[in-house]
């Protein structure tokens, strides 16, 4: 078994026009103090990062490890979440996600599309120039809005809606594949993967594409009221990222899953930060540990209450008292006697009189 590594953090949340979060130097010192040890970089955000810069140049990405080596963590991932999210948009939702694509493609879907599969493609060598392994995304949505059945869906929609989302995506798998990186799709509420049946659905038709994996986030399957513990036991295989949020879930007489249309304080399933939720972490980082989980444990901080720079804080030290230091021998190695065949076979009363084959 391996031992987890982190604590790592995930930047979206904090990277900002002000120092020390304006730029990868300061931002990655900033995360060293707290006590992290790794960092999930947004490929979007130039202030930090220039994903084409990345693809194109070994020496940049050299650049990029030495600034985050010399402030005390290591690159963990890139992400692109807001990319991927971009691969498929339902028509409903255009003007809505138009804010995540550079001006000159907004308000054409089309270019908007060929934008984003350029960048995943881009972030597959990206992440190879840098010596890693995997790479979060989101996988984008085109069957959403009907998500609740009514009114009744015409027959094959749902069907057809997951043909073109992997018809969309088996080229870019193709590519992370070609340079040997896996591509973790975060299980997300409002992408079409928002679950289990739904990856598998995907996953059917990508042909189980040795590249197709999951970024594992707990709160959003509280917010489900979906068995997350079970999810490890079912996807572990498959489970190659994981990203540590907390969350609460607590339906009334008035509100449940839904949550009414409110804001995020107001809702009854709401994201909290590490500690302050439902979640059992205790339970969640013993299954990965006993699946044998390669990867990092990155916090991602959402909370609708705690300051983010306090929820970072909090968040360094409960993700690195969470992290089990795997043994290296079995808890009753000192009672051993040692055995052999011809041991077992004499404990088992085989081949003794009267029991001969």
């Amino acid at each position: 078994m391996r031992t987890l590594k982190g604590p790592a953090i995930f930047l979206a949340q904090f990277a900002g026009d002000a120092a020390p979060f304006d730029n990868l130097a300061g931002i990655a010192r900033w995360a060293a103090g707290l006590g992290f040890v790794g960092i999930q970089i947004p490929s979007w955000d130039g202030r930090l990062f220039d994903l084409r810069r990345a693809a194109g140049s070994r020496d940049y990405c050299e650049e990029v490890k030495g600034v985050c080596a010399e402030a005390g963590v290591a690159v963990t991932e890139l992400s692109t979440h807001l990319q991927g999210q971009l691969v498929a948009v339902h028509p409903a939702y255009d003007a809505a996600f138009d804010g995540f694509a550079p001006p000159e493609v907004r308000g054409n879907p089309q270019a908007r599309q060929a934008w984003a599969v350029e960048q995943l493609t881009l972030a597959a060598t990206a992440s190879r120039n840098l010596g890693l392994d995997a790479h979060a995304t989101f996988s984008g949505a085109l069957a959403w809005p009907y998500l609740y059945p009514w009114p009744q869906r015409p027959a094959g929609l749902i069907e057809t809606a997951f043909d073109e989302l992997a018809a969309r995506w088996r080229p870019i798998l193709d590519a992370f594949d070609r340079v040997g990186v896996d591509l973790c799709y975060e299980v997300h509420p409002g992408e079409d993967l928002h679950d289990g049946v739904t990856f598998e659905m995907f996953l059917a038709r990508t042909g189980d594409h040795p590249r197709c994996h999951i970024l594992y986030d707990p709160s959003h399957f509280v917010l489900q009221a979906l068995d997350y513990l079970d999810f490890i036991d079912i996807y572990h295989p498959r489970i190659c990222m994981f990203h540590v949020k907390d969350a609460e879930f607590r339906p009334t007489g008035r509100q449940g899953v839904y949550g009414g249309y409110q804001q995020w304080v107001d809702r009854a399933g709401r994201f909290r930060s590490l500690g302050d939720g439902q979640v059992d972490f205790r339970a969640v980082f013993s299954k990965l540990a006993q699946y044998d989980f390669p990867g990092w444990a990155v916090l991602e901080w959402e909370c609708c209450l705690k300051h983010p720079e306090d929820g970072a804080r909090e968040g360094a030290a409960f993700i690195r008292d969470h992290i089990i230091r795997t043994t290296d021998r079995a808890f009753d190695d000192f009672a051993g006697a040692g055995a052999d065949e011809a041991a077992n076979r004499r404990m088992l009363g085989i081949d003794r009189g009267g029991n001969a084959r």
